[in-house]
């Protein structure tokens, strides 16, 4: 019941502004990683097994920072 009564609560516009920069950057990361791997004519000459190899590293890298951000969030609000 606490949980759900802390999501609940108003946010600070300075607890929304790091929401939206968080969620901005996680998709930024995220359609990074993928043109990586599925623009075929890139223009940046890498062999395709790199190219993934780099987009992969680019969506866990995302998933990484948005877990971390909202882990960072809980703990200071609590």
């Amino acid at each position: 019941m606490e949980s759900r009564n802390r999501f609940q609560k108003e946010k600070s516009p300075k607890e929304r502004f790091f929401l939206i920069i968080g969620i901005l950057f996680f998709t930024l990361y995220l359609g990074l990683g993928l043109i990586f791997i599925f623009w075929t004519s890139l223009p940046i000459a890498m062999e395709y097994k790199y190219r993934v190899a780099f987009g992969i590293t680019l969506i866990v890298y995302s998933f990484f920072r948005f877990i971390r951000f909202f882990k960072r969030n809980d703990d200071e609000r609590s």
